[in-house]
């Protein structure tokens, strides 16, 4: 089988290497088509009006000069010899969750551009609170429940899994898998003025509102969010 890997933080990020590294124990070829840099919160955009500048930085891994969507459309019409089986996108550095940080991820984008291709897909993302250190090897490793039991399920053509890790204190409980709707609640946006009259952006992400089941609050309590999506 073959993946194809690609994210929002840049094809340097450690959210992309601990995946790379998760990948290649389940597929026989992985390719790495990634942005050259972070390209986070950028939704689906595209390029069509200029050219994209693509680097080979490797055997099967690519950097592309342009969005998280432009990878995928660069992987699938360009760059690989034929369809892959999956994408799979991230591990973002920060939560995806809810249909407000749906709509907005380049995680999440880099999945949907390929399901409209037919190309099963994951986007993986993991909320980080500030005051724990995050160790990605750990995520690495919790993912990969994750993906055995994805990959085993059937998918319909157009759908795809938005997943999101916890960001647990040492010690704590092995987190479990459920299955959950995203959360309809937005967040809160509210900004900050400086003496020189620019807003700074000041969203409380952890303190976002949510409601019992929904993927926020399956993810803030400590487990890993499951969420079947679509086009």
């Amino acid at each position: 089988m073959i993946a194809l890997l690609t994210n929002d933080d840049g094809i340097h990020a450690d959210g992309l290497e601990a995946l790379r590294g998760l990948a290649e124990s389940y597929f026989d070829e992985v390719w790495v088509v990634a942005p050259a840099k972070e390209m986070s919160q950028i939704g689906h955009r595209v390029t069509t009006y200029e050219p994209l500048e693509i680097e080979e930085r490797g055997e099967r891994r690519f950097a592309v000069h342009g969005t998280p969507a432009d990878c995928t459309r660069v992987a699938l019409a360009h760059l690989l010899p034929k369809q892959p089986d999956w994408i799979l996108s991230g591990i973002n550095h920060g939560g995806n969750l809810g249909r407000h940080d749906f709509a907005i991820s380049g995680t999440v984008a880099a999945v949907r551009e390929a399901a409209f291709a037919g190309v099963r897909g994951i986007a993986f993302s993991q909320f980080i609170r500030r005051e724990l250190p995050l160790d990605w090897g750990i995520a690495g490793e919790r993912l990969d429940a994750v993906v055995r039991e994805l990959m085993a399920r059937d998918l319909d053509v157009g759908s795809f899994w938005n997943v999101n890790l916890p960001h647990l204190e040492a010690g704590s409980e092995v987190p479990r898998l459920i299955e959950c709707e995203q959360e309809r609640l937005p967040l809160e946006v509210c900004y900050s003025k400086d003496d020189a009259g620019k807003l700074h952006y000041k969203g409380d992400y952890q303190g976002r509102p949510r409601v019992s089941g929904s993927d926020v609050d399956v993810c803030f309590g400590g487990n890993i969010a499951l969420t079947l999506a679509g086009i």
